[in-house]
C-alpha cells in the first residue's frame, strides 16, 4: 500500500542486518527503527497499519513477532514466542470488530469468542511441556505464520485462514486431556516431581478462571469437578511420593505389593475415571456446542460419584500397602489439592497427639504421657474393626471396670497413624455422668469444623446439630465418645451421625456398663486385666523408665505388681509412690504389706490402692492435692491459674531465694511425677498448659476431702467455718443479701459480681476476678491477685497495695498526675508486684512508673507507633510481651531490652532484620516469638554468637522471604514454629544438623517450607533422632 508497504520492506531489510549481530542488541535497534517508521507514516490515513505498529512498539510484542516470523533457532523459541504473538492477536480489542467488518462467518466468530481464551491457556500449558508434545510443532508453526499475516496485512483471507487453523486444533487438543502424564512418571523408580503435577492442575483451573460468561448454568458444577479431580490427582501421586520417603521403598516395589494385595490395579481405575473427566472437560472448553445442559449436569454427577469411589479405594490401598510392608505411615498429610493441605484435625497422620504438637490447636483430645503395656493385641483387634468390616456405619464399644485402661486404649487407637489417615473426619468427646447436650455438640464441632469458638457459641442447639450433620454427611468419619453412662445420650445424638451405608464410618465409645453397650453396639470389646508379667513390666517401666530394676528389688517388685490385681491405673499410681522413695528393699516391703491387706471382694474396689498413693504424699503436697476436689469431672485444670489459687490459699511454703510461684510449680511437677495429675495439654515450649485427673483419682480426692472437711459446698455461704473457694455462683443469688455478711474468711472470689462487694467484709481476700471496678477496693490490703476486665486508667490506690503480686487488666493506662516528688515513694510500696498485664505505655511518665517496679518478672504492654519504652532497668524481668498499635516509626536507637529476659514476644516493631542483634545477643533468651511484622525485610542473615540459649522460636505473620542461617547460630534449639509466613522460600537446611531440635510446626506457609521441613525430618531420623516431629497444615493458628 504505497509508502507504507515500502516502509515495511525497509523494516525487514534492517531486520536481516540485525540478525547478523548478537541478540542482545536487537531490542535496542528495533525500538529505534520502529520509532522512525511511526514518524514516517504518522501523516498517512492508513490508521490500521499505524495502530498495529504502535502496538508492536508500545507493548514490545515486536520482538516476539520478529523472532517467530524471521528467526527460528529452536523449538523453545517457537513455543515461547508463538504464545506471545497469539496472545497479542487474540486479546486485541479490535480483533472481533475487525473480523465482523470483514464479514467472516458468524458461527466461526461466535465459536472463537468461546474458544479463544481457552486456547491461549492451553498454549501456555503446552509451552511448559514442549519436550513432550513435539508432534504439534508443525501445526503451531503454521498457526504462527498465519497470526503474523493477520497482524501485518489484515486481509479477509488471512483471518479466515487463521480461524481454520485454530478450529483444526480442537480435536488434537483432546488427547492432552485423556492421558494422565503425571501418572506415567510412576512407571519409573524416580520420585514424582510435584511441580509438574501442580502445573497441570493449575492449568485446568485457569481454563475455568479465564471464562467471563457467567450465564452458563453448569459453571459451578464444573468448578466442583475440577476440585475433585485435583484431589484425585493428589491422592494418587503425592501420597505415593511421600510413602516412598517414609518407607524407603521404590515405586515399582510399592506397585508390585499393591498388585499382589489387590486384584484390581488402582492406577488402571484411576486412569479410566481421569480420562472420562478429561473428555468431558475437553468438550466443555473446546467445543462451542453448549446447548444440552441437562446431559452435562448428569455427566458431572456421574463423574463426581466415580471420583469419590476411586479416592476411597486409594486410601484403602495405601493402608493395605503399609500393612503389607509392615511399616507405619507417620507424620504424613493427605492433601485435597496442590494448595489445600488438609487440616490437622481432619487428616493429620501423626504418631504423636495433636495437643502435644501445638499449644494453639485445641481441636484435639487431651492426651496424657502414658506408657502402654498389655494392650497390643487389643489395639490390633479394635483397629482392624475400624479399618475393615461392613460398609455401613458401625458402633463399637470398649467396656470394662474403671482403671482397666479403656480410655488409654481408645486414645492409642485414635492417634494411630493408619486410623487418622483412613478417616476423613475425626472427633473425640467426653460425656461422663453429667450429660450436657450443648457442651457435647460444641466439643465435637470444635474438632470437626473450622468454626471459631465465637461462631459456635452464637449458634442455637438445633443449628449446632444441623451443622454437625452436614459436616459429616458424605464423609468417612470416626467419632469417639469416652465414658458413656446413659443410653439416652446415644439416643439423643445418633441422628446427628449420618449413615451413608457405603463409606464405613465408625462410632467408638467407652463405658463401664456392659448392658448399655449390648443395646447399641454392633461389636463389644472387653479388655482383660493385665497378667502378672504384664503388670510387672508396666510397673518397672514407670518406676525405672529406661533402666532395669536392681536384682535385690526384683522379687518384691513383682509381688507388689501382683497385688495391683492387673489394674493399669493402680499399677501406675503405686509406681508413682515407689519412684519417689528410696530404692531400698525394706521400704518396698512396707508398701507390699500395705497392699496385701486390701483383699478385693469386688473387682472395682480400687480406692484403697489409690488412697495408698495419697498416704505416701509429703505433708506439703496433701492440701494441694485435696484442693483439686473443687474441680469437676473431666475438667481441664489451667496450670497458671491453679498455681495462683494455691498461693492465695496459703498452701505454698516459702523457700529462701525462690518465689512462691516457682515453689508452686515444683509442687505441681511432683504431683505429675506421682501420676496423681495427668498432663492434658502442653504449650509449644513443652511447658504444662493444662492438667486433668483420672475420674477414679478424682473420686478418691472427693472422698478424702469430705472425710477431712477440707472443702464445703452449698451451705458454705451461711457457715462460719473456714471457707476456701468462692467460684462462679452468681446464678444462685438470693434477694436476701444478708447471707453475704459472713464471708470475712473468703480468700478466693472468682468471677463474682461487683455489687456483692457492697455487702461483704472481705478483709482476708487474696484472689479476685471481677468484670469491672467502679467501687474502691482499697480496703482489701491482703489482695495478691487482681484481674479486672474493664478498667481504665488503673486507680492510683492500686499501686499502694503492698501485697499485690499479680495485676491483670484490659489494655489500661497507668495513673496520671503524679507529683514527681512523691510517686516514686508511693510505687516503692508495691515492691511485691511481679506480673503486670496489659498496660498502655505512651510517654516518659508511664515509663518512669514501670521503672519503679523492681520485682517485676512478667510484663505485657502496648505503645503508640511513635514511642518505645526503655525497660532495660527492669533487671528481674523474665517474660516480656511488647506490641505497638501500628508499625513502629520511632527511633530504633532507644530500643533496649533487659538482659535477664527469658521469653520475649514482639509485634509491629518493624525493625530491619539486620538489627536482630538487639534480640539475638540477649544472654538468657530461651523463647522468642516474632509476629505481625516484628521485623521487616526480605532477607534474614543470622550472625555468630546469637541465640546461644534459645530453645523455642516462633515466627508468625512475617514478610520474610529468605532465611540464611547455620546450626551454630541456634545450638540448643528444640522447637521451631512458623505461621502465615507465606513468602518464606524454605527453612534453612542447616537445621538438620541441630542435635537438640525435636519438632517443627508450619501453619499456613508455602509448599517449599513444607518440603524443607520434611527434608530436615528425614535427615534428623537418619541421625537417630526418632522422636523428631513435623506438623504441617494450611490453616492458620489464628
Amino acid at each position: 500500500r504505497g509508502i507504507t508497504l515500502s516502509n515495511i520492506m525497509t523494516f525487514h531489510v534492517f531486520l536481516d542486518n540485525c540478525f547478523s549481530t548478537s541478540p542482545s542488541t536487537i531490542d535496542m535497534r528495533m525500538k529505534k527503527v520502529a520509532r522512525n517508521i511511526i514518524k514516517k507514516i504518522k501523516n498517512f490515513d492508513n490508521k490500521l497499519t499505524l495502530k498495529i505498529y504502535r502496538r508492536l512498539y508500545d507493548s514490545q510484542i515486536h520482538r516476539s513477532f520478529i523472532f517467530s516470523r524471521t528467526f527460528r533457532p529452536n523449538q523453545q523459541y517457537l513455543m515461547d514466542f508463538s504464545y506471545k504473538n497469539l496472545s497479542y492477536l487474540i486479546k486485541s480489542q479490535d480483533l472481533l470488530s475487525h473480523m465482523q467488518d470483514l464479514e467472516l462467518d458468524e458461527g466461526k466468530i461466535v465459536g472463537f469468542q468461546w474458544l479463544g481464551p481457552h486456547f491461549l491457556t492451553f498454549l501456555k500449558y503446552v509451552g511448559k511441556w514442549r519436550f513432550r508434545f513435539e508432534r504439534i510443532n508443525e501445526l503451531l508453526e503454521h498457526l504462527d505464520d498465519s497470526a503474523s499475516d493477520c497482524i501485518l496485512y489484515g486481509e479477509n483471507e488471512h483471518y479466515n485462514n487463521f480461524l481454520e487453523i485454530v478450529f483444526s486444533f480442537m480435536p488434537r487438543i483432546r488427547e492432552f486431556f485423556t492421558s494422565p502424564y503425571p501418572l506415567q512418571l510412576l512407571d519409573t523408580d524416580e520420585v514424582v516431581a510435584p511441580g509438574k503435577i501442580y502445573f497441570l492442575l493449575e492449568t485446568i483451573g485457569e481454563l475455568l478462571n479465564c471464562r467471563t460468561d457467567s450465564s452458563l448454568l453448569v459453571s459451578n458444577q464444573v468448578k466442583v469437578l475440577l476440585k475433585e479431580l485435583k484431589s484425585l490427582l493428589f491422592a494418587s501421586s503425592d501420597i505415593m511420593r511421600r510413602i516412598i520417603k517414609e518407607v524407603g521403598k521404590s515405586i515399582a516395589t510399592i506397585i508390585f505389593v499393591m498388585q499382589e494385595n489387590q486384584k484390581d490395579n488402582i492406577f488402571t481405575e484411576f486412569e479410566a475415571v481421569y480420562n472420562e473427566a478429561g473428555l468431558f472437560l475437553h468438550s466443555f472448553f473446546f467445543t462451542a456446542d453448549l446447548v444440552n445442559m441437562t446431559k452435562m449436569d448428569l455427566a458431572i454427577s456421574v463423574l463426581l460419584e466415580r471420583i469419590e469411589i476411586v479416592k476411597v479405594k486409594i486410601k484403602d490401598y495405601v493402608i493395605a500397602i503399609s500393612m503389607k510392608m509392615n511399616c507405619r505411615i507417620e507424620r504424613l498429610q493427605v492433601a485435597e489439592g496442590p494448595s489445600e493441605v488438609s487440616s490437622s484435625q481432619d487428616k493429620s497422620i501423626s504418631a504423636e497427639s495433636p495437643s502435644e504438637a501445638s499449644s494453639s490447636q485445641d481441636k484435639s483430645i487431651s492426651v496424657v504421657d502414658e506408657m502402654i503395656v498389655g494392650l497390643e493385641d487389643m489395639t490390633t483387634e479394635v483397629t482392624s474393626r475400624l479399618l475393615g468390616g461392613p460398609s455401613y456405619r458401625q458402633i463399637i464399644s470398649i467396656v470394662g471396670m474403671g482403671g482397666l485402661g479403656k480410655t488409654t486404649l481408645a486414645k492409642k487407637i485414635y492417634n494411630d497413624s493408619n486410623v487418622r489417615y483412613y478417616f476423613d473426619k475425626l472427633s473425640w468427646c467426653v460425656v461422663s455422668q453429667t450429660y450436657q447436650k450443648r457442651k457435647l455438640l460444641v466439643d465435637i464441632l470444635s474438632s470437626l469444623s473450622n468454626l471459631s469458638n465465637h461462631q459456635i457459641s452464637d449458634k442455637k442447639d438445633e443449628d449446632l446439630a444441623e451443622y454437625l450433620y452436614k459436616s459429616l454427611i458424605g464423609r468417612r468419619y470416626l467419632i469417639v465418645i469416652d465414658d458413656l453412662w446413659d443410653i439416652c445420650v446415644w439416643n439423643d445424638l445418633r441422628r446427628y451421625f449420618p449413615d451413608d451405608k457405603i463409606n464405613r464410618s465408625r462410632v467408638l465409645f467407652t463405658s463401664r456398663l456392659k448392658n448399655l453397650a449390648s443395646e447399641i453396639s454392633h461389636v463389644i470389646i472387653e479388655p482383660l486385666p493385665l497378667s502378672p508379667s504384664e503388670s510387672w513390666k508396666l510397673l518397672e517401666k514407670n518406676v525405672f523408665k529406661k533402666e532395669r530394676c536392681p536384682q535385690e528389688l526384683l522379687h518384691i517388685g513383682e509381688q507388689i505388681a501382683r497385688y495391683c490385681r492387673g489394674l493399669p491405673l493402680s499399677i501406675v499410681m503405686i509406681a508413682g509412690v515407689l519412684s519417689n522413695m528410696e530404692k531400698k528393699e525394706n521400704l518396698w516391703q512396707k508398701v507390699a504389706e500395705n497392699l496385701s491387706s486390701y483383699i478385693f471382694q469386688k473387682a472395682d474396689e480400687y480406692i484403697p490402692i489409690l488412697k495408698l498413693s495419697y498416704m505416701h504424699l509429703p505433708n506439703h503436697l496433701k492440701p494441694c492435692f485435696l484442693y483439686l476436689s473443687a474441680y469437676k469431672e473431666d475438667e481441664d485444670i489451667l496450670v497458671q491459674k491453679l498455681l495462683l489459687l494455691w498461693i492465695a490459699e496459703g498452701l505454698i511454703e516459702k523457700k529462701v531465694h525462690k518465689s512462691l510461684e516457682d515453689v508452686a510449680e515444683e509442687y505441681l511437677m511432683e504431683l505429675i511425677n506421682r501420676s496423681l495429675l495427668q498432663v492434658s495439654k502442653r504449650r509449644f515450649d513443652n511447658g504444662v498448659k493444662a492438667c486433668s485427673l483420672h475420674d477414679l483419682v478424682l473420686d478418691m480426692c472427693w472422698k478424702i476431702a469430705e472425710e477431712e472437711n477440707f472443702l464445703f459446698q452449698h451451705e458454705f455461704l451461711l457457715s462460719k467455718h473456714r471457707h476456701r473457694l468462692f467460684r462462679d455462683w452468681s446464678h444462685h443469688l438470693s434477694k436476701d443479701l444478708s447471707i453475704f455478711y459472713n464471708l470475712e474468711n473468703i480468700k478466693i472470689f472468682d468471677r463474682g459480681h461487683e455489687y456483692l462487694l457492697r455487702f461483704s467484709v472481705l478483709g482476708d481476700l487474696r484472689y479476685l476476678i471481677i468484670h469491672s471496678l467502679e467501687l474502691s477496693i482499697r480496703s482489701l490490703q491482703n489482695l495478691e491477685f487482681l484481674h479486672v476486665k474493664f478498667m481504665n486508667p488503673i486507680p492510683r490506690y492500686l499501686l499502694n497495695m503492698p501485697k499485690l503480686r499479680h495485676l491483670h487488666v484490659g489494655i489500661s493506662s497507668l495513673p496520671r498526675r503524679f507529683q514527681k516528688n512523691c510517686y516514686s515513694s508511693d510505687i516503692s510500696r508495691i515492691s511485691s508486684l511481679q506480673t503486670l498485664c496489659y498496660v498502655y505505655i505512651d510517654d516518659s511518665e508511664s515509663e518512669e512508673i514501670l521503672r519503679s517496679l523492681p520485682n517485676l518478672r512478667k510484663l505485657k504492654c502496648t505503645s503508640p507507633h511513635n514511642f518505645c519504652p526503655d525497660l532495660s532497668v527492669l533487671t528481674r524481668l523474665e517474660t516480656l510481651t511488647m506490641a505497638f498499635e501500628s508499625r513502629f516509626e520511632g527511633d530504633y536507637s532507644v530500643i533496649n531490652f533487659p538482659t535477664n529476659i527469658k521469653k520475649l514476644t514482639l509485634s509491629n516493631l518493624a525493625l530491619p532484620w539486620k538489627k536482630m542483634s538487639l534480640v539475638g545477643t540477649l544472654p538468657n533468651l530461651e523463647i522468642l516469638n516474632l509476629e505481625d511484622e516484628a521485623f521487616e525485610g526480605e532477607i534474614w542473615n543470622t550472625e555468630e554468637d546469637e541465640f546461644q540459649k534459645l530453645k523455642f522460636l516462633q515466627l508468625e505473620r512475617l514478610g520474610l522471604e529468605q532465611w540464611n542461617s547455620s546450626n551454630d547460630h541456634f545450638p540448643v534449639l528444640e522447637g521451631l514454629l512458623l505461621s502465615d509466613c507465606e513468602k518464606l522460600d524454605k527453612i534453612p537446611s542447616e537445621f538438620s544438623n541441630i542435635p537438640t531440635l525435636q519438632k517443627i510446626e508450619a501453619y499456613g506457609c508455602g509448599e517449599n517450607v513444607e518440603s524443607s521441613a520434611l527434608q530436615i525430618q528425614e535427615e534428623q531420623l537418619d541421625y537417630g533422632n526418632e522422636d523428631f516431629e513435623v506438623t504441617i497444615s494450611t490453616e492458620s493458628l489464628r
